[in-house]
């Protein structure tokens, strides 16, 4: 059951993740801490999505705009530092909100609230009609990268804002995923280091089937998302983007995140 649920969840949110640029380590980690204690999770999480990002490059990233990779991945790299370091200050304040969803208790901090209020304006900016042409020049891509680089470090949800950026960038459809693709890749690397660490700590108490599980049915959500988007418009991976978007605003402005 447990490999069933490990395994439909990875493949899901892989195939989504190859459209929309983001969502994998969002919806697994939590499956993963169900079966397993919090640094466990993260660990995995952390080795399913770096093999995964592996893989994508592998399918799409000879497609990538590298001009927009450099200008954009640079400053998210950097910046994600400045993030973790802001997480360890936000951390010592108590939430703004406290409340409890059956015998859970969800608090809404500082960071959550910022992170979700921005992927909120990236939702109307596709919704509202008189935003929908509005795209962000090669300028704002640096600007992009930070605020991207920021929220990944505070939350670990960077690729919400990075998509947000890079789907108004004018750049093509392939163009967009690959890029998304590379940029992941390079965050992934920077990461790298507290990922191994991790995994060296907790290997031996780690489960490699469940693990090579969810490594496999994410490599296979990835060709099925790669098939998915050859059917779709950059349009429709807009809307793609703003539904998940919404969904992780809610989740992050509510607590649920």
């Amino acid at each position: 059951m447990m490999m069933l649920v490990v395994g439909l969840v990875a493949f899901v949110a892989s195939a989504l993740t190859f459209v929309s640029g983001f969502g994998l380590g969002t919806l697994l980690m939590p499956v993963f801490a169900v079966f397993m204690p919090v640094e466990r999770a993260v660990a995995a999480t952390g080795v399913v999505h770096f093999l995964n990002s592996v893989f994508k490059f592998g399918l799409v990233g000879r497609r990538a705009h590298w001009p927009t990779v450099w200008r954009f991945g640079v400053p998210a790299l950097f910046a994600s530092f400045v993030g973790a370091w802001w997480l360890l200050r936000l951390a010592a304040q108590p939430p703004l909100l406290t409340w409890a969803l059956g015998s859970r208790l969800l608090h809404v901090t500082t960071a959550k609230l910022l992170i979700g209020a921005l992927l909120l304006v990236f939702v109307l900016v596709e919704w509202v009609p008189r935003w929908k042409r509005l795209t962000f020049s090669p300028s704002y891509m640096p600007l992009g990268g930070l605020l991207s680089g920021l929220a990944g470090g505070v939350s670990g949800m960077q690729g919400a804002l990075r998509s947000g950026f890079l789907a108004r960038a004018g750049l093509s459809r392939d163009a967009f995923v690959a890029t998304g693709v590379v940029i992941a890749c390079l965050i992934d690397i920077s990461r790298l280091g507290v990922y191994s660490r991790m995994f060296a700590v907790h290997q031996a108490s780690l489960d490699i089937g469940l693990l090579v599980v969810a490594v496999l049915c994410a490599f296979a959500g990835a060709l099925v998302g790669r098939r998915f988007l050859e059917h779709l418009t950059m349009d429709a991976v807009r809307h793609v983007i703003a539904v998940l978007l919404l969904l992780m605003a809610v989740g992050l402005v509510g607590g649920l995140l």
